[in-house]
């Protein structure tokens, strides 16, 4: 079985993921400070590289709502 994030940056899916359902949508769906005040792609990847939780719930929602 083959990992369906090979070769998706971390950068890519935040900027699907806001594009899709934007900073408040995301906020929404993941409770962290990046997403709510002053969010950017930059801060916030700052922030989900340095935590491990974070990133991992970024990655689950991208499973989730990614189109098949």
């Amino acid at each position: 079985m083959t990992d369906p994030l090979h070769g998706m940056t971390l950068e890519a899916m935040l900027t699907a993921l806001v594009a899709q359902h934007g900073w408040e949508g995301l906020a929404q769906r993941i409770d962290v400070r990046c997403f709510k005040s002053d969010p950017s792609i930059k801060s916030s990847l700052t922030f989900l590289r340095r935590t491990p939780w974070a990133r991992a719930e970024v990655e689950a929602l991208f499973l989730r709502l990614a189109p098949p």
